[in-house]
């Protein structure tokens, strides 16, 4: 119970976009889901740790992955092995990063691999791009950039609701789903971005080509959304689709980012809807 109330505080910090659909969801699918979206998280910070150079990232993605990839159960998970090879970076790394074993554990026994799995591979993608510096230079390094960091995310999704409720959702939309979402991320960490001197714009690609490309794999998901019947999935992605849309027409207006204010709107509109 600690490791699970631990779980949901840290979600909380990390994610106001996720963690209202997260906390919604039944029992079992919620600490599925939540393993997942922490585990990503960990090795997401570890990608965008703004200080660590790009050869030592890929060491500590690829040693997670390594780690991740010889375990086969929750009895005899190895934390110690985990947490030890973590140490060296204890004063580096977040805690939603250092705890990552205890969040890989949250998940159900039946379905725990796979989130391993999705870890692992995820992990490896993003050694690649911290090796490579983060060179993206046509739509298709952008295309496998986001694929790699959020489009397999909404893979992992379709895998969890099959295993949960029994339900098959279109694959090649759940990945243009997770690839708008990620674009969102992009265009609103900018800044920031370039700031550390990486530019995920590919080349020739002005910030109108790029909010067009973001609404474009939105526009795509939620038109396949519509023929979905009234499920927990449905209502899972209803809030980061609306918010993903509420921030790129913040961003258009030339505002940072969305207000807690307008989040809580948000939510309560489609609540009531």
């Amino acid at each position: 119970m600690a490791i699970y109330q631990d779980a949901m505080d840290t979600l909380k910090l990390t994610s106001r976009t996720f963690y209202l659909p997260i906390v919604r969801l039944p029992k079992g699918l919620r600490e599925a889901v939540a393993s997942g979206y922490l585990c990503l998280r960990a090795i997401d910070e570890v990608e965008d740790h703004p200080t660590l150079d790009g050869s030592l990232k890929a060491k500590i993605l690829r040693t997670i992955s390594l780690i991740l990839q010889a375990q086969t159960s929750e009895d005899t998970f190895s934390h110690q092995v985990l947490e030890s090879a973590l140490m060296e970076f204890h004063d580096v790394l977040p805690e939603v990063t250092l705890r990552i074993g205890e969040w890989a554990c949250l998940a159900p026994t039946f379905i725990a691999p796979r989130v391993w799995e999705a870890t692992a591979t995820m992990a490896d993608r993003m050694a690649h791009w911290a090796t490579n510096g983060f060179e993206v230079l046509s739509i298709d390094d952008l295309d496998r950039y986001t694929y790699g960091v959020a489009g397999a995310v909404g893979l992992l999704l379709c895998d969890l609701w099959a295993w949960f409720e029994k339900i098959q959702i279109h694959r090649s939309y759940a990945i243009q789903f997770g690839r708008g979402l990620q674009i969102v991320n992009i265009l609103r960490n900018r800044g920031e971005d370039l700031d550390r001197g990486v530019n995920f714009f590919p080349e020739d690609w002005d910030e109108e080509r790029m909010f067009a490309y973001a609404r474009q794999n939105l526009d795509s998901f939620s038109e396949y959304s519509r023929t979905l019947p009234k499920t927990t999935f449905k209502s899972f992605v209803e809030i980061p689709r609306a918010l993903a849309y509420a921030t790129l027409n913040a961003l258009e207006r030339g505002e940072q980012k969305l207000t807690r204010k307008t989040v809580l709107d948000i939510v309560q509109q489609l609540d009531a809807g």
